[in-house]
């Protein structure tokens, strides 16, 4: 079994179907992906900047993932990100919040599997090969 296999397990696990089901998983992968927001760097570093740095560096790190809220998600990526990432998965805000409170935290800790950053090309390719396994796509 691959890496890649145990990570698509291990995230369907946690996601669930009706992540799945909803589209949150291919938003997911894009808001990581998205060099508008500056994909996982820039992510990880509004957790830093909105005060949330220990719980995103928890995420990273090969240690235990700290959680985190939906308030908390709102919070950090704010409003207007959320709304269109539920309008784009086609759930509700508050839905889009809560998979992503559950999803990002296990989403990067499996895209940072030795505790660092990947670069840009090696994340858009386990990016691109996660969802295949997740998607079957």
């Amino acid at each position: 079994m691959s890496i890649l296999d145990a990570v698509a397990g291990a995230a369907k696990q946690e996601i669930g179907a009706v992540a799945s089901e909803s589209g949150t998983i291919d938003q997911i992968m894009g808001l990581l992906g998205n060099t508008g927001t500056g994909g996982l760097e820039g992510l990880a570093q509004k957790f830093k900047a909105g005060g949330f740095g220990d719980m995103v560096s928890s995420w990273i790190s090969t240690g235990k993932n700290l959680p985190i809220s939906s308030q908390q998600i709102q919070q950090v990526l704010g409003s207007d990100l959320v709304k269109q990432f539920a309008q784009k998965a086609g759930v509700a805000p508050e839905a889009a919040a809560n998979s992503l409170a559950q999803w990002l935290p296990v989403a990067i800790d499996k895209l940072t599997p030795n505790g660092q950053l990947p670069a840009g090309d090696a994340l858009n390719q386990g990016l691109t090969l996660l969802k295949k396994k997740l998607l079957g796509a």
